[in-house]
């Protein structure tokens, strides 16, 4: 069998797919390890036509059976790919490999703040880099956080986006339809916003950082890569809370806490309301966080202390399941099977 993947980490264009398998036309079969970004059709329809035109020898010749493995999981893109492709999908949980590597040794700094010592004065944590294209999710929700006024928390907002290349304002121009004042709101701010001692938020996706913010933070708002269609697909910034002791709430596809919950973790539905996670439309769901969040800066700050210590229980566990062992025996129980699984 051949096996394809995207190298360097991160790349997923048509000139990144390599092959480390042989070129011998006798294999039969092919896999591509598409496990590192999500699928978006309109983008890497190329890179899986260079995968389909690299075996079109076995394709003729043995009318060879190709694969696919993601890290998306109960998604129609994926449905949609394979059908298109004639392809096989499989699926594990790359990101949280991910980040066990990134975020091991954490757990012995000094650098966090021991999550019983914590008095946090801010509701959120809210770091925002890349805020257009795909990632328009972290606009809108940035729309509600300034429109509602909780800009008093400790929040990033770039004033151009680093990867598109274009202003917040022209990022803006595909949801007004949905919120026809988006671009007066973000035009009422005083662009960038850095976080203290910045000059900008850097990537930071393979270690962690913002420890004092995150210490003087009841929850962090985790705006994820992926926070619309039918999927499930969460990355190392959903991991950055729990290895830095901190409860949570996403901003990601319908259903993420509960695939969240399935690796065995816990979230905080017990102590506030997290019926967002269950919204199907994605403009109601990112309100709806918007709601709860609210709902949070408007307590007085011995009211979020007072909360922020109902969740050390929750948050004690999650660190725990990260950090001694619980969460990489069912990643690996995953992988495993996943692998003795694919049948080419």
């Amino acid at each position: 069998m051949r096996m394809f993947m995207c190298d360097p980490f991160g790349r997923s264009d048509p000139d990144s797919v390599v092959n480390f398998g042989s070129e011998d036309i006798h294999e039969h079969n092919y896999i591509f390890f598409f496990d590192q970004e999500p699928i978006h059709l309109n983008i890497h329809t190329a890179t899986f036509d260079e995968v389909l035109d690299r075996n079109e020898d076995l394709r003729i010749i043995h009318k060879a059976q190709g694969a696919i493995c993601t890290s998306e999981r109960d998604s129609d893109t994926v449905d949609e790919l394979c059908a298109r492709y004639g392809w096989k999908s499989y699926y594990y949980f790359f990101h949280g490999w991910a980040a066990l590597d990134w975020y091991r040794g954490y757990d012995k700094t000094f650098l966090i703040t021991p999550i019983r010592d914590r008095s946090p004065t801010k509701t959120f944590l809210a770091p925002n880099r890349i805020i257009a294209g795909e990632r328009r999710h972290r606009l809108e929700m940035l729309y509600h956080i300034f429109k509602q006024g909780m800009t008093d928390n400790h929040i990033s907002c770039p004033a151009v986006c680093p990867v598109e290349n274009i202003s917040i304002a022209d990022a803006a121009k595909p949801l007004i339809d949905t919120y026809p004042d988006i671009q007066d709101v973000f035009r009422a701010q005083q662009l960038p916003i850095n976080f203290e001692g910045e000059t900008g938020h850097p990537m930071h996706s393979c270690w962690l950082s913002l420890f004092d913010q995150a210490a003087d933070s009841l929850l962090y708002l985790v705006t994820e890569t992926v926070a619309t269609g039918r999927r499930h697909h969460i990355t190392e910034k959903t991991f950055k809370p729990i290895a830095m002791g901190m409860p949570f709430v996403l901003v990601a596809t319908a259903g993420s806490l509960e695939y969240l919950r399935s690796y065995g973790f816990k979230t905080f539905g017990h102590i506030w309301d997290e019926s967002y996670d269950t919204v199907a439309d994605d403009h109601e769901r990112i309100a709806a966080v918007a709601s709860l969040l609210k709902s949070l800066c408007d307590l007085s700050v011995t009211e979020r202390i007072a909360l922020y210590n109902l969740c050390r229980e929750t948050i004690e566990h999650n660190w725990n399941h990260f950090y001694n062992g619980g969460f990489e025996r069912i990643l690996w129980a995953e992988l495993q099977a996943m692998l003795n699984g694919i049948e080419l």
